[in-house]
């Protein structure tokens, strides 16, 4: 039997009854579990002491009559597979819970057809609101999603639209800052991994990458291109297979994303070619397992997980009301971390 004498259940516990007995308002109970950064921390841990007492469960499901939407945000990812992906879902995770709200994590394995399969399925359970690396490069499955009036935050890409925020990094930038590191270590014949040829990812790095080669007086084919329909590590060793067959054979190669180049690094090892004395090697993400390789990866790192965080905030503001709100685009810039798979000078 709860405190206080109350025989009833926790099923029949209303949010009047934690109000009375913690001696606020019916408002300031519901900004306690739905809006807690509008009320003091004291109220707050008032509130939550006396909903343990009574044993007090919200209904959601006539909440969100109520309110016409959820308390979930979802986040739409290109692969789960992707450590860099889950770093950026921590800090969506965190802001939002931050907020009194939760995370909805799905992605579509790069898929556009999956992709309007989930953003149908938020509309229907009326999402807070969306965080989304758009699987095409035109976002072009958020135009119909539009009509439906349900904030969207573009995440890991920039979009020309005025109609959503977005925080992406320079890959641009990131793909110089690679090129430029292989090509000042006397390397003059490199070999760029790409992931699919359609996301702006790949393309931007490799449009940074070409550009220190010009910068460097390089021609353009002084970059090798090996296209891969997926970035994993199953994709990066089919392409140190097509890479042991090219001649004149790199010296170094720049991978679109870790995963790749691991599996490079693998294909390499299996072949009795030894990184970096023989062929240099650089990653992009700077996930976990890259410090952890047998060669330590160097990588140009993105900070995931701020960058998830500060999709959330953006979102957050827009459908709160921000007044005045105006949609921007945050751009990170990357950092190169140098380690052993690149500390070998060819002269």
């Amino acid at each position: 039997m709860p405190a206080g004498g109350s025989s009833r259940n926790a099923g029949e516990v209303s949010i009047k009854d934690v109000a009375h007995r913690a001696g606020v308002s019916i408002g300031t109970v519901s900004n306690a579990l739905n809006r807690p950064d509008r009320v003091s921390a004291e109220t707050r841990s008032r509130v939550r002491a006396v909903i343990d007492e009574l044993g007090y469960v919200r209904s959601e499901s006539a909440r969100q009559l109520r309110s016409g939407n959820s308390r979930m945000v979802a986040l739409l990812v290109l692969d789960m597979g992707n450590p860099f992906f889950v770093d950026l879902s921590r800090g969506a995770e965190r802001a939002a819970r931050n907020h009194g709200l939760g995370v909805m994590l799905c992605h579509s394995a790069q898929d556009p057809e999956a992709e309007s399969l989930y953003l149908s399925m938020f509309a229907e359970q009326r999402v807070h609101g969306v965080l989304v690396t758009p699987a095409e490069a035109s976002g072009g499955n958020l135009l119909s999603f539009r009509r439906h009036g349900i904030p969207y935050v573009f995440v890991d890409r920039v979009v020309d639209s005025d109609d959503a925020c977005s925080v992406s990094v320079d890959d641009v930038a990131g793909g110089e800052l690679a090129m430029r590191h292989l090509l000042e270590n006397g390397h003059e014949h490199v070999a760029y991994v790409s992931g699919p040829v359609e996301l702006a990812q790949c393309a931007d790095r490799l449009v940074g990458a070409r550009r220190a080669v010009a910068e460097a007086g390089l021609p353009p084919d002084a970059v090798a291109v090996l296209d891969t329909g997926r970035l994993d590590v199953q994709s990066g060793r089919d392409a140190g297979a097509r890479l042991l067959g090219l001649r004149p054979r790199p010296t170094a190669v720049f991978c679109a994303n870790d995963l790749l180049a691991l599996g490079l690094l693998q294909a390499m090892f299996d072949a009795g070619v030894r990184v970096p004395e023989d062929l240099a090697l650089i990653g992009y993400d700077d996930i976990e397992f890259a410090e952890a390789a047998a060669v330590p990866l160097t990588s140009v790192r993105q900070p995931a997980a701020r960058m998830g965080a500060t999709a959330t905030e953006l979102l957050l503001r827009e459908t709160e009301g921000e007044p005045g709100h105006e949609h921007e685009s945050v751009v990170y810039s990357p950092e190169l971390i140098v380690r052993r798979s690149t500390l070998h000078r060819r002269d």
